[in-house]
């Protein structure tokens, strides 16, 4: 923990508190994508047309004029900035900076991004962040946090406080092993400007990298709200382990002592890959704009729009809008794994 920050007012702000840009990084042939590229391709370009039809997109890729030709015809390019470096994939949630206000002004915290756990090659990745700070397109204070290995899909905050997460994320031995769960939380606490954590200790997803990364299975909403997935099919593998985490997630309350709204988000029809291995098809994978909710939707009408009435209730007032991510599932993310916000007054 840097001395100098000890005494500063730190919050890591809601999804939902206003935002400057979102961040996408672009697939390319020399990622996993290549297999899929054209398919892939289709899926960010509506991901960046509907992000740029209502606030600023940033784009990361080793190929920005090459993108730029594909999406011109497509997306609001006057929204649209690029940062050319190289990239491994791109997961934007997990190896983008994670903002923080310090004294109600912006720090983009850099954590080591280890391909969650050491699972897959990073080391481009990794140095996204500081590359996007050394190009000039951060309006913001820069701190190096690569001591400490955490992803953006693995943590929530309501931005008052609270700070929702996994034990089997944050706990994982190839990110902190040397850590202990108080460590952890002490130091969250210290870099978030944390009153409380609370730790699901139940809760996955088949087919799932990430070791159960929070943004997969529970968020946390405005007004003291869960918005979390839910399973009834007694005969899916999942059920008994959700059927848990919604027991734990009634027994959580807000800094106040309150219970919190729980919203059940269905479970997503189960799809598969070509193996026959279960692909990790989420709506808690949502992305909050200014006033609008993108969710992933997966070729199901009529759980799709269950997902959106539910989401239409926990964010009253937005614009909730569903996006195909049959493509996204194949390699084991959805719609809120490539993106990353940027609070108000970081991107101009």
């Amino acid at each position: 923990m840097d001395v100098n920050m000890k005494n500063n007012h730190i919050q890591l702000p809601a999804e939902w508190a206003r935002q400057s840009a979102i961040q996408l990084t672009w697939p390319h042939k020399d990622t996993d994508w290549a297999y899929m590229l054209d398919e892939v391709e289709a899926c960010f370009v509506n991901i960046a047309r509907e992000i740029a039809a209502r606030q600023l997109l940033l784009i990361v890729t080793p190929h920005p004029e090459a993108v730029e030709q594909r999406i011109a015809s497509e997306v609001n390019m006057s929204r649209v900035r690029f940062v050319k470096c190289a990239t491994n994939d791109t997961w934007a949630r997990d190896h983008a900076g994670i903002t923080v206000m310090v004294d109600g002004k912006p720090t983009v915290y850099d954590f080591a991004f280890n391909g969650w756990g050491l699972k897959f090659a990073a080391c481009y990745d990794n140095l996204i962040t500081s590359q996007c700070y050394k190009s000039g397109v951060l309006n913001a204070r820069y701190e190096n946090r690569l001591n400490f290995i955490i992803e953006g899909g693995s943590i929530e905050s309501d931005g008052c406080g609270t700070m929702l997460t996994t034990s089997e994320c944050l706990l994982s031995p190839n990110r902190n092993g040397e850590w202990s769960r108080n460590q952890i939380e002490e130091y969250l606490k210290d870099a978030f400007g944390l009153q409380q954590v609370l730790w699901l200790d139940y809760g996955y997803l088949a087919g799932d990298d990430t070791d159960s990364h929070i943004d997969t299975l529970a968020r946390l909403a405005p007004d003291n709200t869960i918005v979390y997935v839910r399973c009834e099919d007694s005969d899916d593998e999942h059920y008994e382990q959700l059927q848990a985490m919604e027991c734990q997630l009634r027994t959580f309350r807000t800094l106040q002592g309150e219970p919190y709204r729980l919203l059940p988000l269905p479970m997503a029809a189960a799809a598969y890959d070509e193996e026959g291995e279960r692909l990790p098809a989420t709506y808690a994978n949502f992305l909050i704009l200014n006033d609008a909710v993108l969710y992933p939707t997966y070729g199901n009408a009529t759980l799709d729009k269950v997902a959106a009435d539910v989401l239409a209730q926990a964010f009253p007032g937005y614009e909730i809008v569903g996006i195909d991510c049959c493509a996204l599932i194949r390699q084991h993310g959805s719609l809120h794994c490539v993106t990353m916000q940027y609070p108000e007054g970081v991107i101009e």
